[in-house]
């Protein structure tokens, strides 16, 4: 997230809450009140199928805006769940949407932010499409400028590009060895 965005969430006049693993910050049906900035921490957004299983339909970090879509819907559609130890700001709604109404600085640093979570949005469907782990990580590599994954980060990128951790490992070592 750029950070002329998060100054300007943090002059909000928000609530910091902290939420533990497991713990529910909105459930699918809850009246939308509050904007979510993620501090600290990670939370899923969650929406149960009929048949009992849950698709996963973001996985956010610090640094993000939560369910940010909501800000134009009365009530949530899906559940967000908190991963890890997670403090975040709830800023009304009422004001971030009077903001953007009289903030033309505001207004862009919101729409850049939106425009480039389209963009990373557009390449994790890009990542999933495609057939092989090798792929995958070269696709992901390229989108952060070069950047291989350092070893703290390796389950975090599985997670990103739709594998598990092991077949990861297995494709890093195996760079690593040519």
């Amino acid at each position: 997230m750029s950070v002329e965005l998060i100054s300007q969430l943090r002059n909000f006049a928000g609530r910091e809450m902290t939420f533990e693993p497991g713990q529910y910050l909105f459930r699918l049906g809850d009246k939308v009140r509050v904007v979510y900035f993620i501090e600290e921490g990670s939370v899923h957004l969650v929406r149960h199928q009929a048949d009992g299983s849950a698709l996963i339909l973001e996985r956010a970090a610090s640094g993000s805006i939560l369910a940010e879509a909501s800000l134009y819907s009365d009530v949530y559609y899906c559940d967000a769940i908190a991963t890890a130890l997670t403090r975040i700001l709830a800023v009304p709604k009422r004001e971030i949407r009077a903001r953007l109404a009289t903030s033309p600085g505001f207004s862009e640093a919101w729409t850049k932010y939106l425009a480039h979570e389209v963009q990373r949005a557009r390449l994790h469907a890009e990542i999933l499409s495609l057939r092989t782990i090798a792929e995958r990580l070269d696709t992901w590599i390229a989108w952060h400028d070069g950047h291989v994954p350092e070893k703290g980060e390796w389950k975090s990128v599985a997670q990103q590009i739709g594998v598990s951790p092991e077949a990861l490992y297995r494709e890093l070592a195996k760079r690593r060895s040519n």
